[in-house]
């Protein structure tokens, strides 16, 4: 997959870029450093240009969220009900009223995870989700996305033009880094269920 996403951004350049970002964030296995790094390689040895390329990846970050987000909407509150209150509750430890108790939090403390949560792996395109569904305003939302974007887009393709030849070294440390951040996330999401559930049963 990777030599293809090369050859992609090599023919199309910045269309590639923003299509690639886009679809990544509907289809995380994507891997976004990979585009972002070669998309900053490509700057120092083609016409591409380091803003064009972050100003693409950012347009595409905001697409791709902006239709989680409205799927998040679309959801009915019943339906998420119904499939926690069914095994998937069961499995995740979960009961119909957690659903109120989590969109409530989300209201409350949303803004900074949706911000937060652009700039790491996997996670940056799932947070759209929730937002939707905890019916944080449009305009917030953007804002918050297309900053927490522009941030992860910049320091990536920046990156990717420093380490010229090396982006793959480079890449592979990111590979790295992400796989390490979600074991933690993983490991602190698990120890938070376990938290909340033995705090309910109190």
């Amino acid at each position: 997959m990777q030599e293809m996403l090369l050859e992609l951004i090599g023919e199309y350049g910045n269309l590639a870029v923003f299509l690639l970002i886009f679809i990544e964030n509907l289809f995380p296995p994507i891997p976004s450093e990979v585009v972002l790094l070669f998309g900053g390689v490509m700057t120092a040895c083609t016409k591409l240009r380091v803003a064009g390329v972050i100003g693409a990846a950012t347009a595409g970050s905001v697409l791709g969220a902006v239709i989680l987000y409205q799927v998040g909407r679309l959801i009915p509150e019943e339906i998420l009900e119904r499939a926690i209150a069914g095994r998937l509750g069961k499995l995740l430890r979960l009961q119909a009223e957690d659903v109120a108790l989590a969109k409530g939090w989300f209201r409350k403390k949303g803004k900074a995870a949706v911000f937060i949560c652009r700039m790491i792996p996997l996670v940056r395109s799932l947070i759209s989700i929730p937002a939707g569904l905890a019916g944080l305003r449009m305009g917030p939302f953007l804002f918050l996305t297309a900053s927490g974007s522009l941030i992860w887009n910049t320091a990536l393709v920046c990156l990717g033009r420093a380490a010229g030849n090396s982006w793959e070294k480079a890449s592979a440390a990111f590979g790295l880094y992400s796989d390490l951040f979600l074991m933690v996330l993983g490991s602190t999401a698990v120890l938070a269920a376990l938290i909340w559930q033995a705090q309910k049963e109190e």
